[in-house]
């Protein structure tokens, strides 16, 4: 596990970034790839980027109703909607 320490400008208040390696495996053909993940971004659920998806192969499935997702600050992300999911078992 990696802990990356910062300080927030605004507030000067100790921000923690913990990022753990964690297996992804498809459920489609079996296969696994480890990677680096952060463990609470504060999304309210998870999420990876859809150029990884689509770089590792994924097979995504389209979701019915396209979530907006918005940044901390209430921009719009720049991925902008969620589109797609994906099946994977997470282990760590």
């Amino acid at each position: 596990m990696k802990n990356t320490f910062c300080c927030d400008l605004n507030n000067e208040e100790l921000l923690r970034e913990v990022i753990v390696k964690i297996r992804l495996k498809r459920i489609d053909i079996q296969e696994e790839v480890t990677v680096e993940a952060l463990l609470d971004s504060g999304v309210m659920g998870l999420v990876m980027s859809s150029e990884f998806m689509r770089k590792q192969g994924f097979k995504l499935k389209k979701i019915e109703n396209p979530i907006y997702m918005r940044n901390v600050d209430r921009t719009f992300n720049k991925e902008r909607l969620i589109k797609n999911t994906v099946e994977v078992n997470i282990y760590y």
